[in-house]
């Protein structure tokens, strides 16, 4: 039997259990959310409808902002030095 998470409201499902009621376990994540199902209380996976696999695989390649690149940047805090030498120019023959 499916038991309730205690910090959320998300139903646990033992492997076993899952296995055995497959088909309910479907249909709840295509029409209830995901589904968590664990093995010996430890290990775990979440059955997800295809509509919120696509849609998580989507938003994970969605390209940044470039604030949101720069922010996350490994250089953020690292002082950089952006004086150079002035040019004087080059004497060229006409």
């Amino acid at each position: 039997m499916p038991t309730t998470g205690t910090k959320t409201a998300r139903v646990d499902w033992q492997v076993q259990t899952a296995k055995a009621k497959f088909s309910e376990v479907f249909r709840l994540a295509r029409t209830e959310g995901p589904q968590h199902i664990t093995r010996q209380g430890k290990e775990g996976v979440v059955m997800i409808s295809d509509e919120q696999y696509d849609r998580l695989v989507a938003k994970s390649r969605q390209p940044k902002s470039i604030v949101q690149f720069f922010r996350e940047s490994p250089l953020v805090g690292v002082e950089l030095d952006f004086e150079r030498d002035k040019d004087i120019g080059r004497d060229i023959e006409l």
